[in-house]
């Protein structure tokens, strides 16, 4: 399976071990996606822009290092951007992010418009890079074209509220205009009530003609929803360090799961490859928040698959 990814790249600044100092570590949602599917093996393309400057070679390099296949573009128009992040005492996140403008806003239509696009099988998008600039434009355009060419079309709603100025509305107009064109729509629960709650998911998913929607629990679990059922697996017990990028590692053991089965139409699912998903990403989440930062903590397959015949036989 060859996987497009697209929007935000990103430095990350956690906290450090003495008071008032940070770690800089790499990541943005559709950055980590990608590289969580290449650890497990996938074929997978990260398409965005990055300041021309220390942190975008940073992060540049961290692509090709994982063996992602940078379709990036180097801007001097504004600084690459920037996330900072606090930790509580269970290993919660909140943000802080430099971006006015950053880097990640300028990505447009004609870099999309590339080769690789064209080869791949799926697409995957988020919806921070709806919130501003002309990324926007050339994130509707990734998800509808790769609609309209036959491509499996993935989302993840992951909301940021201040990379939106705190207008929910304007988020949740942004994400139901592009819902038409999703196959997999992963959410929290949070981002449900976004939707109109999670009574309102098999509607929501029968007017936009989603294949299967995928809530994330955290600690509790996953739930899938798919063809009027509803699936369910609890989380498994963890010491959670940084739950940072544990969504997109879920992500990736679970489409990485339907790239082994060769899925390339959401025809061919069937329950028991979902549960296997469902069970992939969660172990994948699982080792995620066992330590501090994004990519430094995604799983490979050979990681997940040996903790797989530990806990699910």
């Amino acid at each position: 399976m060859s996987v497009f990814c697209v929007g935000e790249m990103l430095v990350d600044f956690l906290p450090g071990d003495e008071p008032g100092s940070y770690i800089r570590r790499a990541g943005g949602a559709p950055a980590n996606a990608a590289i969580a599917l290449a650890r497990h093996g996938c074929d997978v393309t990260f398409c965005g822009v990055l300041g021309k400057d220390d942190f975008g070679n940073f992060l540049l390099e961290t692509l090709r290092e994982n063996h992602v296949n940078p379709v990036v573009r180097l801007t001097d128009q504004a600084i690459t951007t920037m996330a900072f992040v606090t930790l509580d005492e269970k290993g919660d996140r909140s943000f802080t992010f430099a971006r006015k403008p950053g880097a990640d806003m300028f990505l447009d239509t004609e870099q999309v418009n590339c080769e690789a696009f064209d080869c791949a099988d799926w697409v995957h998008a988020g919806s921070c890079s709806l919130s501003k600039g002309c990324a926007r434009d050339a994130t509707v355009y990734a998800i509808q074209q790769g609609h309209a060419t036959g491509k499996l079309v993935s989302f993840d709603v992951n909301y940021r509220n201040v990379m939106w100025d705190d207008d929910e509305h304007a988020a949740v107009q942004a994400i139901r205009e592009i819902l038409p064109f999703v196959d997999f729509l992963k959410i929290s629960q949070e981002e449900a009530q976004m939707l109109g709650g999670e009574d309102l998911i098999a509607q929501v998913m029968t007017e936009n003609h989603i294949a299967v929607v995928v809530e994330t629990l955290g600690e509790q679990g996953v739930r899938c929803f798919w063809q009027n059922e509803r699936l369910e697996l609890p989380g498994i017990q963890a010491r959670c360090i940084d739950a940072t990028g544990a969504g997109d590692a879920f992500w990736g053991g679970f489409l990485a799961t339907l790239e082994r089965a060769k899925i390339r139409s959401t025809d061919s699912l069937t329950k028991s490859l979902l549960r296997q998903a469902m069970q992939n990403g969660n172990i994948a989440g699982w080792l995620c928040v066992q330590k501090k930062g994004a990519i430094e903590s995604l799983p490979t397959r050979e990681q997940v698959e040996h903790y797989a015949k530990e806990i699910y036989g």
